[in-house]
Parts: structure tokens; sequence; C-alpha cells
């Protein structure tokens, strides 16, 4: 997928206000110059295969921390949070294990929101 269709989901979910009320802390922004952008990709990858991608989700909803990483900022202004917020925004059911190239679209869209708001 293009940087250009990332901007273009993050400038819808900009129109949310609850999606555009998460915002880095100096802490996180200082985390992630500390650790690098790659680094901060891989922390994505693990918290979306080991948290979102499973079929089944016992605490969906709820799996997300608001705070902590920067990864969970950006899931929640994302809407990649949980599965639930998956399906309105982006149109990934619920109910069956996600690809990779869904993981992939997911982690680039949180990626590319960091890169925005560092």
């Amino acid at each position: 997928m293009s940087e250009d269709r990332y901007i273009n989901i993050l400038n819808e979910l900009k129109k949310s206000k609850f999606r555009s009320s998460f915002k880095l802390s100096d802490k996180d922004k200082e985390y992630i110059e500390k650790k690098g952008i790659e680094k901060i990709r891989e922390h994505a990858y693990d918290f979306i295969t080991k948290r979102l991608a499973p079929g089944k989700i016992y605490n969906d909803g709820k799996q997300t921390p608001m705070h902590g990483h920067p990864v969970f900022i950006a899931q929640h202004a994302t809407a990649t949070c949980c599965r639930m917020c998956l399906y309105k925004w982006h149109r990934i059911k619920p109910g069956y294990m996600l690809t990779q190239d869904q993981i992939d679209y997911i982690v680039n869209l949180i990626i590319e929101w960091i890169k925005i708001n560092v």
C-alpha cells in the first residue's frame, strides 16, 4: 500500500474527536528517539501479533492499554486497538486470525502515525 493511502486513512481518522485526541507525550517521543523507528516497528509487530491477530481474543476491547508505550497510543489513534475498531474503521472482520498482509497494514499505519506525530 502506498504511503499516500496511509495518509488518506490517517486524515479520515483525524476527523474523529476521540481518535484525534491521542498525542505522544514527551516521554514517548524520547523513547522513540532512543530506540529508533525500526525497534518501535518490531514492538508494533510483537504487540499486534500477540494481542490483535488471534481469531479469538478473550478480552477484545480491553487488550490495548491507553498508555505505557508509543505503539499503544498510536493503536488508539489509528483505530487498531481492538477487533471491533478494526472492523468499524478498516473493515477487517473479527473472528479469524489476521493474515500477514493485514498485520503489515496495521503496523505500517501505526508507524506512519508515529512518524507524523513525533
